[in-house]
């Protein structure tokens, strides 16, 4: 059969197939999806209606949509009478003055954001050796964690050379200027790849500079890779393997944005960009032993990144510190005012000065969830929540929301990605994802075609509820404490608050343990001045993988 023949012989199916009438049989079969029982005369009063929602369906479909579109209506994590923390005092950065320059590159290679900065600006050493620093370990150490997918080689050896000749030059942007970092594969570069981890899209080019790689690029940080998402945000499983545990190469890296976390955690970067929706930063970054902020939902734009959930989706810096989380974060936050299309970013006012203590802080503690998280990093933990009253806070006990609300997450998150995905779908590419299983994405987003809108809604108004019941128990603290959970995750996405995953010791296997601070909405500076506190206290994040310290 000739070529086009086929092609209008196969469009003639689907439209027949499209029109074929509803009947009261199909209203039987989708009584059980939905949990509702209706009458015969019911039903077929329906019917009519129901063939003109097809017909509105079908008329959609005709028109592509592009992938940066997001709804109308969008999502605001504030609860009623919000009113801001406001900080009076502005930012002290502590940064420090003199830093030697390491004898090795390995060396060289883990030092923190803060103490590289020191060394290029004071020109001990230059932003071109430091980014081919990190690009010889992105290609010596890319098989073994797969952890990047592309390494963005001439953009960041262009990159450095601008940064060293405007440092030489007296025009210091700041303490990004001239580092290298790596970003999550969500986000688009003009001119390499932008994969989502999928097979679907492994050739994919999106040119357009997402804001968060701009922002990057303003503040002078060079580019040096783009690290693995999980297939489509999904774990750590992508199209090229799965990504590794420095710490543990027979362990993957966890959360979807496990290369950002791996490639941190074994000095291939100095710092990276991840998201999360889940649990997509906090939990690989626990994995790791990376510190790993959540922002407030809407404190970082998301615009010229692949969407999973445009209400709940969140990107936010990982790195060795707290301090350089502060760093990142206080370059990447807020919009880029007219020009911004990610309606959700906000520009609330950041500050960023540790105490010397933590005297008149006041903190909540999830004692139930460290009870039970005894028998698996019971000792870091008690080490932790002990470090913190010795430092002068008072700490109380809190309790998580009931979990009649847990069950809207499922439900907002797969309705939402299966709208983004909605053409892969119909199209049945994603039948090209490697995972197929009950729990894979691909699943998910098919099953995501029976969620009713009605559903959604009312998923939406329980979240309301649960907003509403987290900020009143939240609102007296400057931050509460907690192990790394599930729940604590799964709510605090829901509800749009910020949290920051520490490393706090070592389990009896030598794997990192974390504990997870969550703030106020848009108020990050008291749980990362405590974590930076904490960090000082004990060294933790100075701790490296010995394998990648060769």
């Amino acid at each position: 059969m000739h070529k086009t023949t086929l092609i209008l012989a196969l469009i003639f199916l689907v439209s027949c197939r499209s029109s074929q009438r509803m009947t009261v049989r199909d209203i039987n079969a989708a009584e059980k999806l939905i949990g509702v029982e209706f009458t015969e005369k019911e039903k077929r009063t329906m019917l009519g209606y129901l063939d003109d929602n097809r017909s509105g369906y079908d008329s959609m479909r005709k028109i592509r949509l592009d992938q940066q579109l997001a709804p109308a209506t969008y999502f605001d994590p504030r609860p009623d009478h919000f009113t801001p923390k406001v900080r009076a005092q502005g930012s002290v950065w502590h940064l420090p003055e003199q830093v030697e320059l390491p004898a090795t590159d390995e060396a060289i290679a883990f030092l923190s954001v803060a103490q590289l900065s020191n060394l290029i600006k004071s020109g001990k050493l230059t932003s071109t050796r430091l980014t081919s620093i990190y690009l010889g370990r992105l290609k010596k150490y890319k098989d073994t964690l797969e952890a990047v997918v592309t390494i963005t080689e001439d953009l960041a050896l262009r990159q450095a050379a601008r940064a060293d000749e405007e440092i030489k030059a007296g025009k210091y942007r700041g303490p990004l200027h001239g580092i290298p970092y790596g970003i999550k594969d969500l986000f688009s570069v003009p001119g390499y790849p932008t994969t989502w981890g999928a097979e679907p899209y492994k050739d994919q080019v999106i040119n357009e500079t997402a804001t968060v790689v701009k922002k990057l690029e303003e503040a002078g940080a060079v580019l040096v890779a783009k690290l693995v998402s999980g297939a489509l945000a999904r774990g750590d499983v992508w199209f090229g393997g799965r990504t590794k545990n420095p710490w543990d190469l027979k362990q993957g890296a966890s959360g979807s944005s496990a290369g950002s976390a791996s490639a941190t955690a074994a000095g291939l970067v100095a710092f990276s960009i991840g998201t999360e929706t889940l649990g997509s930063i906090i939990a690989p970054s626990s994995r790791c032993g990376a510190t790993g902020l959540r922002p407030t939902f809407g404190s970082v734009s998301r615009h010229g990144a692949m969407s999973l959930s445009w209400s709940m989706d969140k990107a936010g810096p990982i790195c060795r510190s707290a301090h350089d989380c502060a760093l990142v974060f206080e370059a990447i936050r807020g919009s880029e005012g007219l020009k911004e299309k990610d309606r959700s970013t906000v520009d609330y006012p950041f500050s960023f000065h540790p105490p010397q203590d933590l005297k008149g802080y006041k903190i909540g503690y999830f004692s139930k969830l460290f009870d039970n998280d005894t028998t698996r990093t019971g000792s870091p933990n008690q080490e932790t929540l002990a470090l913190l009253k010795a430092r002068g806070a008072e700490l109380k006990e809190v309790s998580l929301p009931d979990s009649v609300y847990f069950n809207a997450f499922d439900i907002i998150l797969r309705a939402e990605a299966g709208s983004f995905f909605d053409e892969l779908v119909r199209e049945h590419r994603d039948r090209l994802l490697s995972e197929q299983e009950e729990g894979s994405r691909a699943n998910s987003l098919r099953q995501s075609r029976f969620i009713s809108a009605v559903e959604y809604l009312q998923a939406y108004r329980h979240r309301k509820l649960l907003i509403e019941k987290f900020n009143r128990m939240i609102a007296p603290f400057d931050f509460i404490v907690g192990p790394e959970d599930g729940d604590i995750s799964l709510i605090t996405n829901l509800t749009g608050h910020p949290a920051i995953a520490i490393p706090n010791g070592f389990d009896k296997r030598g794997r990192p343990t974390s504990i997870i601070l969550i703030g106020n909405l848009y108020d990050e500076g008291p749980m990362l001045e405590a974590a930076y506190l904490i960090q000082e206290a004990t060294g933790h994040e100075e701790k490296h993988p010995d394998f990648f310290m060769r």
